[in-house]
Parts: structure tokens; C-alpha cells; sequence
């Protein structure tokens, strides 16, 4: 099929990959009742039946005249309550057991829970359908079971702003106690002993700070930390460099960051791709006597090789006011360990941040009440079950374009410029592609934040991180019977660790298609290939010779990795190709050396799906 025409950019929301059994779609009112209306698409018949569609309608103050019930089931500040009281019955039970909570829930329009209390598959069963939402007070939901919450039809909203400055400030508290030796100190005088010497510190004027992971919490610390005479940089892929240098501080890449900085600050969230990124490997690669503090998350540090850089020497000193088990084992070693200061996840803890998060959540549930979509909903399942049905392949397409186009990204810059281009035979008004944007802008920005991507955030979170997602339409000839031919990922203005992925425009360039049901990458850079998007992908730029496909594919045989797929797209034959790979199983470190040293492989880079 040949292009006609393009339409022009466009900007839509997003969203995040609902149920395959679900999905809902939020309407609103503008009548006196008031109302949030979930359409489910339930299956009758077992998996081969029709599809019926349930109505659930909720009623609020403005239809029905009765106040809904909100249920607190931890401690909130009493200006979020009284926020709450303005609207809803309130009902303060603290320290219910499940069963306790099992039973109120049924009772109850919306519940608000800190960390404590754990919103397990079984309280949204209990409700009964009744339970429109829950409320988080604060930014993790790791205590929340969003696929539950989902399936049954309930908004979960939480609050990540309030404690930014109450975070950032503890983080400079930890830096300039560890500095000082202030807790080791106090704790020796406090035992009648006069260490003076013992507690000799260091000075922070013109040292080098690395801050990484530059959201809300890391830019506070670091305006912070230039106040007290330090050398800023900063390593997070999707933050704006104007924003950066608005502040003072550089962007460089994860091992730049770790090798030059003489303190090094966490502020990334917890994700697979940050699990123990400060590890064996990145320990080694930091200056001798580095110094590191982590109010972020615990995960994010191996405990386990911190001890070990403590115990060698190569780390200084550690502050810590996360840990990957909370509270920590007694006996743990990281936490009795003479050279780290520790507190026990006290980043939050300040009246001014106890209050505003009650007051944030406190309008978040009450909005979500009212039918409002709040910026801070981390689940809205928003497509009709026939769309979804048949964008189903495309929709996992669209994620995984994504996901391979961030990782090929080198470089401090940030993404910042992202073109989406949908290749179609269809009129506008028959392909609506705002889920499609929504996987994409998932799939570029998940991997590495804490945030949710749906339809309501999706704009605003892209807008937080700098990142500008333009779509376009290209108008095909042909049979509209499929939605789409190819869907193109496009991000500009930045380096790649692939630099075959380049386009010749100068743009990092992926581009894929269903065939037979089953996602496919079908372009990278200028380089035609054809490998199934499943398991992950290996891509090698190499002299095109014969034997290339025997001897990759002999490396990652003697170490039990399967392939799964393989393709390679050349210019001409004996000049460049392109290989792509698809294996089932990541390869050992070693296996990915072994294949670099092959001397006609000129580039080559390993992309997790």
C-alpha cells in the first residue's frame, strides 16, 4: 500500500493496558444525578460466547441526596478530614484487621489507606461493587492490588506531590549528618566517651554531588545541595535539560554520574530496570571513598555489595532511609554497620507533609466521587471491549516500539521529541488511536518511573518529564479491513548506543507490524529486518559475510539461550546489515561479550521487552 497523505500532528491522552476480561469506559452526568458509569464487557459462555454488557451506576450526593461513606483506615492529618466531612460521612477506624476490613468495605463508597494496610483482591471482592475508590496517601501503591481494583470497576488515586520538599530536605539532612559523623558522634558522647579525632568529617563546599533520578524530589535536592557550595550533575533519561541548567546542574550518562561524583544521591523509583542498579559492578566503577544516600527507594541498592564497597573501603560512608525490607531483619549488617547512618523511612515524616498529602488525597477520592478524572489516578480503564478487541495485537505493539526505542537512547540529554506515525487505509473517525499513543507513551516512560500511565495521566506525565509526543496519520490505499499497516516510533534530538538505529533524518527510528496476530519489528534506522516481538532482542551491525547467523547463534547456544527469531536486513550484499535476534532467555554477560568480540560485528546492543 502507498502513503497519500499525512495528517497533521496531533496530542491525545493515554492509557494502561486494562484486563483482556474488562473494559470500562467512564461516562459523566451533566444532570442533577451526577454519576460515574463503568460499562463491563462480561463474557457468557465460556471463552468462545458473547459478550454482555453490565451497567454499574453510583450514585452521588448531587443525584440521590444521601452523602457517600468514605472509610479512613490510617491515620490522615485532620485538614484532609475536614475536607472530607465537607462532602462525605467519614468513618476513622485505624489498625483493622483484613477480616475487619473485609466486613466494613461493603458499607463504604471509598477508602483512603497509607502503607499499612494492605487492599488485597479480597476487600474489592467483599464490597460487594459498592467500593468506587481507594485512595493512597502517598506516591507508592504497592499495598493496593491494582489488576483487583481494575476488574472490579474502582478508581485508585493517589497523592505523590505533597512530600516532595519534606523528602529533598531529609535527603540534605542525611548528606550533611554523614558528612559530620553527627549520629556516630552523638552516640559516642552520649556513651561518656570524647572522640574528637575519631569523628573528623569531610567538607561538601566544591564537592561533586550525583543526583540521580531528577523528578521532583531529585531537582529539590539539588537546589538544595548548589546552595551549599556543590557540584551538581545529574543522570535521569527523561528530564529537561533546560530545566536542568535552569538549576545549575548537568546531565550525563548512569556511569558518568558514578565514576566523578564524590556523593551520589538516589531519587529513582523502584522499577525492574532500577532493581540493585547500584550493584557489584557499579560499586567498582566509583570513585574510592564515594558517599551514598537513598531516600528513594530500598530496592534500587544491592544491601548486600553496599557491604561489601563499605567493608573494602571503596564506599565512605552510606545514609540510608529506605531499606529493601522495612523495618530491616535485627542483626542486619548494612544497618549496624559503623559507617552508615540510618533513619527509619522518615522521608515523609513532617507535620507540613502529613498535612498536605491528607488535604491531596482528601481531593483526589472526592473528585473521583464527584465523576471527575484526577491527574493522580493510577488505573482508568477506558476502552470499549470491542476497540480493545481488535487493537489487542497493535496495543502490545505499540508498548514494545516503545520500550526499544528508550533503551537504544545514550547520552544525558533526555527524550524530549517523540513522532508516532500510523500507517492506515482508514478515515479518521474510524480508527480512534489515543490507546495506542497511550501503550507507546507507557512503553517510553514505565520502565523507568514510578508512574502509571493511563488515560487520564498520560499527557501530564509526558509534560512533567519534558517529553513532547506528536502523532501523525499516513493515509493509505487499500482495504481499511485491518486498522493498521505499521505503526513508527520516532525520537529526536538525542544520541543512540545503537547507531545503526539512526535514521537518515537523524532521528532514532523503529517501526513494526502484526502479521498472523503477532507483533513484529520490521524497520530499525534505515535496516529493513523481521523478528517476532517476544522474549528480548539482540541487534548486531556487522560486515554481511557468510557464516555471521552460525556464529552468534553457536554463542548463544553453548550458553542454553534459545532463539527464538532471526533476521537480518542488509544495504547490499558484502557491505553493512543489520541482525536482529529474538531470544527467550537474557543472556549472560559474558555470552553478550563473546559476541562483541567477533570481528565483524562493528555494534551491537541487548533491548529487554
Amino acid at each position: 500500500m502507498a502513503p497519500m497523505a499525512a495528517a497533521s500532528t496531533s496530542s491525545a491522552p493515554a492509557l494502561v493496558k486494562p484486563p483482556p476480561r474488562l473494559a470500562a469506559a467512564f461516562s459523566f452526568s451533566n444532570s442533577m444525578s451526577r454519576c460515574i458509569s463503568f460499562r463491563s464487557a462480561v463474557p457468557v459462555g465460556g471463552r468462545g460466547g458473547e459478550w454482555r454488557r453490565r451497567l454499574v451506576v453510583v450514585a452521588t450526593a448531587g443525584g440521590m441526596g444521601a452523602k457517600p461513606t468514605v472509610l479512613v483506615a490510617e491515620k490522615l492529618g485532620e485538614a484532609g478530614l475536614e475536607v472530607l466531612k465537607g462532602f462525605a460521612n467519614v468513618d476513622c477506624s485505624y489498625n483493622l484487621t483484613q477480616e475487619e476490613l473485609c466486613t466494613k468495605i461493603s458499607l463504604c463508597d471509598a477508602l483512603i489507606v497509607r502503607s499499612g494496610t494492605k487492599v488485597s483482591r479480597e476487600v474489592f471482592e467483599s464490597s460487594g461493587g459498592r467500593l468506587r475508590v481507594v485512595g493512597r496517601a502517598g506516591v507508592g501503591i504497592d499495598n493496593v492490588d491494582l489488576g483487583a481494583a481494575t476488574e472490579h470497576g474502582c478508581l485508585v488515586v493517589n497523592a505523590p506531590t505533597a512530600n516532595t520538599v519534606a523528602a529533598a530536605e531529609h535527603g540534605i539532612a542525611l548528606l550533611t549528618a554523614m558528612a559530620r559523623n553527627i549520629a556516630q558522634a552523638d552516640a559516642s558522647l552520649k556513651a561518656g566517651k570524647w572522640l574528637r579525632s575519631k569523628y573528623v568529617g569531610v567538607s561538601l563546599v566544591g564537592k561533586t554531588l550525583a543526583v540521580m533520578g531528577f523528578g521532583k524530589v531529585g531537582s529539590e535536592v539539588a537546589r538544595r545541595a548548589k546552595g551549599l557550595g556543590m557540584h551538581v550533575i545529574a543522570h535521569d533519561p527523561y528530564a529537561s535539560a533546560d530545566r536542568a541548567r535552569a538549576i545549575g546542574v548537568d546531565l550525563v550518562s548512569f556511569d558518568e554520574a558514578i565514576s566523578t561524583a564524590e556523593f551520589i544521591s538516589l531519587h529513582m523509583p523502584l522499577t525492574p530496570s532500577t532493581s540493585k542498579i547500584l550493584n557489584d559492578e557499579a560499586f567498582a566503577k566509583m570513585k574510592t571513598g564515594a558517599r551514598i544516600i537513598n531516600v528513594a527507594r530500598g530496592g534500587v541498592i544491592d544491601e548486600d555489595a553496599l557491604v561489601r564497597a563499605l567493608d573494602s573501603g571503596k564506599v565512605a560512608q552510606a545514609a540510608l532511609d529506605v531499606f529493601t525490607e522495612e523495618p530491616p531483619a535485627p542483626g542486619n549488617k548494612l544497618v549496624l554497620h559503623e559507617r552508615v547512618t540510618v533513619t527509619p523511612h522518615l522521608g515523609a515524616s513532617t507535620m507540613e507533609a502529613q498535612e498536605g498529602v491528607a488535604i491531596e488525597i482528601a481531593e483526589a477520592v472526592i473528585g473521583a466521587l464527584k465523576g471527575e478524572l484526577s491527574s493522580t489516578a493510577v488505573n482508568a480503564p477506558m476502552v470499549p471491549a470491542e476497540v480493545l478487541s481488535e487493537l489487542a495485537p497493535y496495543v502490545i505493539l505499540a508498548e514494545k516500539l516503545g520500550r526499544l526505542a528508550v533503551q537504544l537512547v545514550s547520552g544525558g540529554g533526555g527524550v524530549k521529541s517523540v513522532k508516532v506515525s500510523y500507517a492506515t487505509a482508514r478515515a479518521p473517525d474510524d480508527l480512534d488511536t489515543r490507546l495506542l499513543r497511550a501503550m507507546i507513551t507507557k512503553g517510553l516512560i514505565e520502565p523507568i518511573s514510578s508512574v502509571f500511565i493511563n488515560l487520564v495521566n498520560a499527557d501530564f506525565t509526558a509534560k512533567q518529564r519534558g517529553v513532547r509526543i506528536a502523532e501523525e496519520r499516513i493515509l493509505l490505499d487499500g482495504s481499511p479491513e485491518n486498522p493498521l499497516d505499521y505503526i513508527q516510533v520516532q525520537i529526536a534530538h538525542v544520541e543512540s548506543k545503537f547507531a545503526s538505529a539512526m535514521s537518515d533524518s537523524g532521528e532514532i527510528t523503529v517501526e513494526g507490524r502484526v502479521m498472523d496476530g503477532v507483533p513484529h519489528l520490521t524497520k530499525v534506522g534505515s535496516f529493513q529486518v523481521d523478528v517476532s516481538l517476544e522474549g528480548s532482542i539482540i541487534l548486531c551491525r556487522q560486515v554481511d559475510q557468510p557464516g555471521m547467523i552460525g556464529r552468534v547463534g553457536s554463542i548463544l547456544g553453548e550458553q542454553n539461550v534459545n532463539v527464538s527469531f532471526m533476521s537480518v536486513g542488509r544495504i547490499a550484499p558484502r557491505k553493512h546489515a543489520v541482525m536482529a535476534i529474538g531470544v527467550d532467555e537474557e543472556p549472560h554477560p559474558e555470552a553478550l561479550k563473546k559476541i562483541g568480540e567477533i570481528p565483524a560485528i562493528e555494534e551491537f546492543v541487548f533491548l529487554k521487552l
